[in-house]
């Protein structure tokens, strides 16, 4: 009966998987907060030409230097981008959409012509359209390694730089840094991470990879070393994952869009399911919210009753005006603990004139109770 272990090179294939989507990872975080997720778009369809002029012009079937073209045509599209939208009216994003139709359109073009070559299908230039994951060896996880630990030594070297030009690129002008400079710098580190990943992943898919770890790993916290950490990880698991997966015996799926499905429900459940902002926390929080936004205006309901907002009410009162009434224990700690209520004698509570005044001004209260 075939299984995992018996299956030739699946080490080498998840290992290698694994690495790049660490790497993806890591370098994707900083495109993600500089609010650059397209870039990664339009540089791994930018290398598609490269590709197919590095097999015209050279007649190589050695990835290395099909890799060298890519990487040409992916600085070349950083340029583009930049040039783009510093010399015209252009903006950003739009520059990027641009470079991105024109640079895949004209792979496209390139390829067509390429296969009519008797050699075309010993170079497996389709391959690098959807990936071909299967195929990597143990050489190219060595190689792979080889770029992680580069890339991340030189991440780690220029972290304050970075991190600097990725939150406040206004600041860091201010103190003299040369800002273009460090986002081309940044943007051709991503450039080698796509060029790695083009073999394994393919053009269409290596997007996906380098954005959605950063945006899975974004829910779960707000600072960057970790951010970074945690994109890794999960692209990392996602990566060996999908090679996993995707060599599951008797079922044999394409290992690079396993990897993106993988990566993809990350997201989802780290969309639902973080405890900083996940959609599940928010409504939990909405809703304790306006539970004690409840109790508060029940308090000062029946202050205003008795004329005087240093009446106290029992605990047993409150519940019975609520429609939820476990929760209006914790709610009294809450509003207790902001400041809104305060407890006047021995089990009686009334609302202080911070909880009349918010109350006053429901702008201030944001979903939750918030002096």
């Amino acid at each position: 009966m075939e299984s995992w272990f018996s299956l030739p090179g699946l080490g080498s294939v998840a290992l290698g998987t694994a690495l790049l989507g660490f790497l993806s990872g890591v370098l994707g975080s900083f495109a993600v907060l500089r609010k650059q997720s397209l870039l990664g778009d339009a540089i791994s369809h930018a290398c598609l030409p490269g590709i197919i002029l590095a097999f015209l012009i050279f007649a190589t079937k050695n990835p290395l230097g099909l890799m060298g073209g890519a990487m040409v045509a992916g600085a070349i599209a950083i340029l583009a981008i930049l040039g783009i939208s510093r010399f015209s009216r252009v903006k950003e994003d739009a520059s990027m959409a641009i470079v991105l139709s024109v640079f895949f359109g004209a792979g496209l073009m390139l390829l067509t012509w390429a296969q009519q070559r008797a050699d075309s299908a010993q170079a497996g230039l389709t391959r690098f359209l959807f990936g071909q994951a299967a195929t990597l060896m143990y050489r190219d996880a060595a190689i792979l390694a080889f770029l992680t630990v580069v890339c991340l030594s030189l991440t780690l070297l220029f972290w304050k730089q970075l991190q600097l030009i990725s939150f406040d690129p206004g600041f860091a002008a201010s103190l003299g840094m040369k800002v273009k400079g460090w986002e081309v710098f940044l943007s051709l580190l991503q450039v080698v991470v796509i060029v790695a990943g083009l073999e394994a992943v393919g053009v269409v898919l290596m997007s996906a990879l380098l954005v959605a770890p950063a945006v899975a790993a974004r829910q779960w916290t707000n600072r960057l070393g970790q951010m970074v950490f945690l994109a890794g990880i999960f692209g990392a698991l996602s990566g060996s994952a999908g090679a996993l997966l995707g060599n599951l015996p008797g079922l044999r799926l394409p290992t690079g869009p396993v990897i993106v499905l993988i990566v993809t429900a990350v997201v989802l459940l780290s969309l639902v399911f973080s405890p900083l902002h996940g959609l599940l926390f928010l409504w939990s929080r909405q809703r304790r919210g306006l539970q004690t936004r409840m109790v508060l205006e029940n308090l000062a309901s029946m202050a205003r009753g008795h004329g005087s907002i240093e009446h106290g009410h029992n605990l047993a009162m409150l519940q019975a005006c609520s429609s939820n009434p476990a929760l209006v224990k914790n709610s009294l700690k809450e509003l207790i603990r902001l400041g809104l209520a305060r407890e006047v004698a021995p089990g009686l509570f009334s609302p202080t004139g911070d909880g009349i005044l918010l109350l006053e001004s429901p702008e201030n209260w944001q979903g939750e109770a918030t002096p």
